[in-house]
């Protein structure tokens, strides 16, 4: 079965199956969904309009068994930054949609009324369908209902409380194996999928199986990708201690962000770090090791209990711990367990409304430390949409615009996460000219700043940092076309056998012949679509900056400041 395009039309109900423009062929993933919203988006349109689209797209290599291989992208005009926005999640969606040839999934129009929709995705085609019972209704509701529904097999992509809001910080969650979530979350992109009034989407691919050009080859290529990928230190240190590992790292580095981004190290690192957390799970009965889909080799995710020995929340991790931890100055764990759960049932990404949080606090509007504050915050307002709960919900500049704060840690209006740019000057660089808002997984310089991962450059220096910036955002941009999870970065970083094994993946699945070169000449077709769309939007080099108070506030212990001209920032352009 050959892959096809399926489109909806949310104005007129309808569905349609497409072949694939030969110009689309080779793309999947990240690469895909940017190319398909720079075709047929205008970058001017506003992203809760009828003129934009959402896309829906596996990966080149969702659907087989390549290790590591189940990560799913969406794309659109994000309505918290302006730009074109991808985001990342697991779950078992990518896998499914690619069972059911599906090359790219395209929602389009919005309907009229107030009527609410959910969508039955199968080998066939779209069935729109009215949605009435779970409308208003937390995530973990709607995977409840819909396992009674369909007896849990099929694929799950919904919205909560805060999509069917329209806020800035809503996500897009994905059902993982458990019946967990797993959350697309950076850009407000649950707020899109509201505005075209999809509560979720199942996907059911039948018997539908992906087609290996030459089986041996993949499997050959498959044995040596896994095996650099398990043996990598930085792989099992993932998945003993899961990404929470890093609190104890980044505030050794006096990079830290602390009490809203004005130190660089937390009195409180310990109560909240990865090895408390180990500990803490063991002694509960929960799991250290834990997949976000299937497939996975490196396991990095895990299963919190609370005190009582019951399920709090799955896939806690390290940025959503410091956000609402060190950020906020929250040092209990079990208050941040109970936050994280309540954003992923009423769907607002963890990092966007805990830095929020972050300037609340700044504000007054509630004490720093204050993690049950926090939670009765989520429960009580942005649940229910109060005007505080709309503030809060639509991100940390909204929460800045709102009380007057001058220290808002955003670029592109978006939320600035867990790694301070004047400490660890790198990410500083991926923050600024990231095409998406600040994002740190967009060029993952932590990797060579502190791991040592790929070699090692001084995070202090400012040497150097912008072709690092620049050759992991170009990587990274190709990985995230794949279908495979970031983390693979690491491995392919330090062994000399993981890309080539990675390349051979693809080739035995197409039947190509792809060298080095073609994954780094898509990772720059990817960056400069983004950038011309972006362009097109209005945005210039001026938006690539950092805010104001990173260059004027000396950060501690080092105090350091982010001291980049911004000629020196847009030298990142330059390939």
């Amino acid at each position: 079965m050959a892959d096809k395009i399926f489109r909806v039309n949310m104005t007129n109900l309808t569905s349609t199956i497409e072949e694939v423009p030969p110009a689309w062929a080779g793309y999947g993933g990240r690469g895909l969904t940017s190319t398909i919203v720079s075709a047929e988006v205008e970058p001017t349109c506003h992203p809760l309009g009828p003129k934009n689209k959402l896309v829906i797209a596996p990966g080149l290599l969702s659907g087989t068994v390549a290790a590591n291989s189940g990560r799913l992208s969406i794309g659109a005009k994000s309505p918290l930054t302006g730009t074109i926005k991808e985001a990342n999640s697991g779950g078992t969606a990518a896998q499914l949609l690619a069972r059911a040839g599906v090359k790219a999934l395209i929602i389009e129009g919005q309907p009229k009324g107030d009527t609410w929709y959910s969508l039955a995705v199968t080998p066939e085609g779209v069935t729109v369908n009215e949605e009435t019972e779970l409308i208003g209704k937390g995530n973990f509701a709607v995977v409840d209902a819909l396992t009674k529904r369909t007896g849990g097999k099929q694929g799950l992509i919904t919205i909560g409380p805060a999509g069917e809001m329209k806020m800035g910080g809503a996500n897009i969650s994905i059902k993982d194996p458990d019946g967990g979530l797993r959350s697309s979350g950076r850009g407000g992109l649950g707020a899109v999928l509201g505005s075209k009034k999809i509560k979720f989407i199942a996907i059911d691919p039948k018997d539908g199986k992906v087609a290996i050009a030459d089986p041996e080859k993949f499997r050959e290529a498959n044995k040596v990708f896994a095996k650099a990928l398990v043996d990598h230190p930085v792989s099992q240190a993932l998945g003993q201690y899961g990404t929470n590992v890093l609190v104890n790292i980044i505030n050794e580095s006096g990079g830290l962000p602390t009490q809203n981004f004005s130190k660089g190290q937390f009195a409180g690192h310990e109560a909240i770090s990865g090895e408390t957390m180990h500990d803490t799970i063991l002694a509960r009965g929960g799991r250290i090791k834990h997949n976000c889909h299937p497939g996975c080799v490196i396991q990095c995710s895990q299963v919190f209990n609370d005190a009582a020995g019951n399920k709090l929340t799955s896939g806690f991790e390290y940025e959503s711990i410091w956000a609402m931890g060190a950020d906020c100055c929250v040092d209990n764990l079990d208050h941040i367990a109970q936050a994280d759960k309540l954003m992923d049932d009423i769907g607002v990404d963890t990092i966007e409304t805990s830095v929020a949080f972050g300037v609340a606090m700044e504000a007054g509007v509630l004490a720093f430390g204050d993690g049950a504050g926090v939670c009765r915050i989520l429960q009580e307002d942005i649940a229910k949409g109060t005007p505080l709960g709309r503030i809060i919900g639509n991100g940390a500049g909204s929460v800045g615009r709102a009380f007057g704060i001058t220290r808002v840690p955003v670029v592109k209006n978006q939320a600035i996460p867990a790694y301070d740019p004047r400490a660890i000057k790198g990410i500083g660089i991926t923050y600024a000219t990231s095409t998406q808002g600040a994002d740190h997984t967009m060029g993952y310089t932590i990797a060579t700043n502190i791991l040592g991962v790929g070699g090692k450059l001084d995070p202090l220096t400012k040497e150097g940092q912008v072709e690092l910036s620049r050759n992991l955002q170009i990587a990274t941009a190709a990985i995230d076309s794949t279908g495979m999870c970031l983390f693979i970065a690491f491995a392919a970083l330090d062994n000399a056998t993981c890309l080539p094994a990675l390349i051979d993946l693809i080739n035995a699945k197409y039947g190509l012949s792809l060298t080095g070169d073609d994954v780094v000449n898509l990772g720059k077709y990817i960056l400069r679509t983004e950038r011309a769309f972006n362009t097109a939007a209005g945005f210039t080099s001026a938006d690539d900056r950092l805010p104001e108070f990173f260059y004027l506030e000396p950060l501690p212990p080092h105090n350091v400041v982010f001291d980049f001209t911004g000629k020196e920032i847009d030298t990142f352009w330059n390939f």
